[in-house]
């Protein structure tokens, strides 16, 4: 029988144990093994079998156990101790208090300390028990608020709260890849619904079309100091479509996901005002969205501040110069497939008179995504595009995906090279206290693992022992065979194997066998299956009597997706081999929980995505920090931090037309690696059966990677980089509003007299025919401003090395000095420049658009070159 209604029935704690439901209540838990051991003494069994869930666990515990527990003084004062250790995290001066208070704080684009930062992403992976999260953008966002929490950095998170999460993966008879979707009760998860002052559920609506409000609740997760707000549509009173919207991560048609992204944009920003409003929390000062899924918040910003009742009633582009001064938009794919588009009269219908977005002109929204450039296509919006737009900074997650994305989006600023296409990088990291285990923190004796640095633990460890740092590898080997051979029991029981298949699991994988790591979503350019391009030699190195290797693979493939799906059972058949499957395995249903044994459990970790698709890709770093050693196509950050000694790199074909024979080719450097290098050298052990060659190639990995790959050194340059400069900008147009009526007025009126500037002749001396290094180059430009003034341009003599088709490289600028005004608008400008190498050389002149408030060249996209 089912039940007609169901609901969950708190615990009620003894008083000297009410700390535990605030450590609970707090997801700092999650990554802080001292407040885990706190539960796990509480019952170690029920720990364990609630998948480290101090919710569930404090749900299912005996009354008679709490009584025990409450009389246990030691117990108590243990207990104590962890609440007054979290309340010192939680109110203590860290890195960001400490910086502002010294005025050190912002970097070298300058700007100022936001007192918040509202950080807006469609998902969040924290913990296993919060599963709002399906790869690697939750991941990082979920590490992103960590490592603020760490530093004291005052973001505030926006998502939405998906009643079905991501689904759960396993796999048919045939390695078919099965989806389902439990469903999630709010009140059995550690987040804590907002209440207005009389206890009623706080919430949020939105204008929907030819229908009632969209109404939406907001949960809280406290993530250690960080608050992360989640929108849920699950209210009484909603349309059944309505409660819809929150049902399920990236599901449902066009129309769905864009009530989603509705949702989290201009949902999100109403529920930062009720937020504050009602805790008092500052208003956000920067709006940063990861990635376009949120795009649509910069709408209601503009919405905010156009509206004449609650807000100051300015136009739309002086609004537009407010939001984005304080807006910054992080790209995460190199994909154009990745990218939401809708169809332009969806958005029409959304957006028209009455919308969401009630009073911001429908043709203004429309002309945000709209992708009017060469090779775009007129009937639809591009939320990344917008995302660009409604941004005054934007960012790469690695150096080649800053690369890539500048020449993917290069139609915004046609008039402007690739490399001054104004989107930046700042490379991913990942959160230590997460992912490293704690048997390797242990390695560095007197090191705090647990700080916002883990530079002590780092230098600690590179005094080890080779001996003991082997024997730790050794145990996390162990550990990871154990959970495989326990999640592939699980597995093939769902496949329906008999109990009499399965007794060859016990002998699966060995840990003293070489152990490679391969886990990540299944899109076809990330290659799950080229290790099968030749599956007779694959099989001889699983299987060589001497220096044998085993893989551990993992991953999940969208629910749409059948291509992937028919990689993943490619893979699993193979697995599924006698000969081989004590060797490989494909373990279902990727997540945090499996992730934490995977990566200090492997020595190896494997990347060979097609590149340059790979933006990042952080589960590498999470390895690296293990002392796992990377393999790994030059894609995404290890192109940018491998150094020869800390790995290995496959060697990759680009340009090949020939997709097949790319394959063909990487997958035999990937085999030759194997068995040349990687296998020989784990192998190449003393007469203590210690590989001396590999350890210091794992020593290597954390001196060279361990400071770079971490999530705090990514939001210190977020902060510094991105962060503080668009503050100070956002301040300097905010303060009484001149400044944006200023600015958004002086970019019309350059806008509307560009058409008329011109470099209409160019002089030079100082070289002859020979020139040489050392020479000066003098130059004069006669320049023709039209309406403008010389203070709204610079004038550049851009210079560097000519190539055979004269296209300047390596290029360099200095700014020509205003020298004569001959009336009419027209000018010279004059400058000189030292040849400093030899070589071709070329130089041009050009004009550009001049204000200081704008944070590129490109900004306005305007250019004006010689005729």
């Amino acid at each position: 029988m089912r039940a007609i209604r169901r609901f969950t029935v708190r615990p009620v704690l003894p008083a000297r144990l009410g700390a535990l439901s605030e450590l609970a209540g707090n997801l700092r838990w999650s990554w802080h093994p001292p407040t885990q051991d706190v539960f796990a003494t509480v019952d170690a069994a029920l720990w364990e079998s609630t998948g480290h869930d101090p919710v569930r666990l404090l749900a299912s515990v005996g009354a008679d156990r709490l009584e025990q527990l409450a009389a246990d003084d030691e117990f108590v004062a243990r207990l104590e101790a962890a609440r007054a250790d979290l309340a010192a995290y939680v109110e203590g001066e860290r890195w960001y208090q400490q910086r502002t208070a010294a005025g050190t704080l912002a970097g070298p684009a300058g700007g100022a300390a936001p007192r918040a930062i509202g950080y807006f992403s469609p998902e969040f992976g924290i913990t296993a028990v919060l599963p709002q999260y399906s790869g690697g953008l939750g991941i990082l966002a979920g590490d992103h608020l960590k490592a603020a929490s760490d530093l004291g950095v005052p973001i505030v998170g926006v998502g939405l709260l998906y009643r079905h999460g991501y689904f759960r993966q396993s796999l048919s008879r045939e390695g078919w890849q099965q989806e389902t979707y439990p469903v999630l009760d709010p009140d059995e998860l550690p987040i804590s619904l907002l209440r207005e002052e009389n206890g009623a559920p706080a919430t949020i609506a939105i204008a929907m079309p030819g229908g009632p409000d969209l109404v939406a609740r907001i949960w809280v997760a406290s993530v250690g100091r960080v608050p992360l707000l989640m929108l849920d549509t699950e209210v009484e009173g909603n349309p059944e479509h309505y409660v819809d919207v929150t049902d399920r991560l990236y599901g449902g048609t066009s129309e769905h996901r864009l009530r989603q992204e509705l949702l989290l944009g201009v949902g999100g920003v109403r529920a930062l005002r009720v937020f504050s409003r009602l805790t008092g929390h500052p208003e956000p000062e920067v709006f940063h969205t990861n990635e376009g899924h949120a795009g649509f918040l910069g709408l209601e910003r503009i919405r905010e501040l156009t509206a004449a009742a609650d807000g100051p009633g300015l136009d739309f582009d002086t609004a537009l110069e407010i939001g984005r001064a304080s807006t910054v938009f992080t790209t995460h794919t190199p994909v154009p497939a990745g990218i939401d588009r809708f169809d332009r009269t969806l958005v029409e219908q959304y957006f028209s008179e009455g919308g969401a977005t009630p009073g911001v002109p429908l043709e203004r929204i429309l002309a945000l995504g709209a992708e009017d450039y060469d090779g775009g296509d007129g009937g639809v919006f591009n939320m990344a595009v917008m995302g660009f737009r409604l941004a005054q900074r934007a960012n790469g997650v690695s150096e080649l995906h800053g690369h890539v994305s500048r020449g993917m989006f290069r139609g915004l600023w046609p008039a402007f090279d690739e490399a001054e296409v104004p989107i930046t990088s700042i490379t991913n990291g990942v959160h230590a206290p997460t992912w490293v285990a704690r048997e390797v923190f242990g390695l560095a004796e007197g090191a705090d693992p647990y700080s916002d640095d883990a530079g002590a633990f780092l230098a600690a460890a590179d005094e080890v022992d080779a001996g003991r740092i082997w024997a730790v590898k050794r145990q996390l080997r162990q550990r990871l065979v154990d959970d495989a051979r326990a999640r592939l029991a699980r597995s093939w029981v769902e496949r329906r194997a008999a109990p009499a298949e399965l007794g060859w699991i016990d002998s699966a994988l060995d840990p003293d066998v070489l152990t490679i790591g391969f886990a990540r979503r299944v899109p076809s350019y990330k290659r799950l299956t080229l290790m099968l391009r030749d599956p007779a030699r694959l099989k001889r190195l699983l299987l060589d009597p001497e220096r044998p290797v085993q893989l551990v693979i993992a991953g999940k493939s969208h629910p749409a997706d059948d291509g992937g799906k028919r990689l993943i059972q490619e893979m699993v058949r193979f697995a599924d081999d006698p000969e081989v499957r004590h060797r490989i395995v494909f373990l279902p249903n990727y997540d945090i929980a499996m992730a934490q044994p995977l990566y200090p459990g492997c020595d190896v970790w494997l990347n060979n995505p097609l590149r340059p698709y790979e933006a990042c890709g952080t589960s590498g770093m999470k390895a690296a920090l293990n002392g796992g050693l990377n393999l790994s196509i030059l894609d995404g950050w290890w192109d940018e931090w491998y150094d020869g000694g800390n790995g290995w790199a496959i060697p990759s074909a680009d340009g090949l037309d020939d997709p097949d024979r790319r394959d063909d080719l990487e997958a035999t450097a990937l085999y030759d690696l194997l068995e040349n290098q990687v296998a020989p050298r784990f192998y190449d052990v003393d007469a203590a059966g210690v590989p001396t060659g590999w350890v210091e190639m794992l020593r290597h990995t954390l001196r060279s990677l361990g400071p770079k790959v971490l999530a705090t050194r990514m939001v210190r340059d977020y902060v510094r980089e991105l962060y503080a400069p668009a503050t100070g900008h956002a301040r300097e147009l905010n303060s009484d509003y001149a400044g944006a009526v200023e600015l958004a007025a002086w970019k019309r009126r350059v806008l509307a007299a560009w058409p008329a500037v011109r470099v209409e002749h160019v002089e030079s001396s100082g070289v002859g025919d020979s020139p040489e290094v050392g020479a000066v180059l003098s130059t004069r430009a006669f320049v023709s401003l039209g309406e403008l003034d010389p203070a709204d341009v610079t004038v550049q003599l851009v210079h560097g090395r000519a190539d055979a088709e004269d296209a300047i490289i390596d290029t360099e600028r200095a700014e020509l000095a205003l020298a004569e005004t001959y009336g009419g608008g027209r000018f010279r400008f004059d400058g000189d420049v030292a040849l400093s190498h030899a070589g071709a050389f070329g130089y041009t002149v050009r004009v550009l658009p001049q204000h200081p408030l704008l944070a590129s060249d490109a900004e306005l996209g305007v250019v004006a070159l010689p005729l």
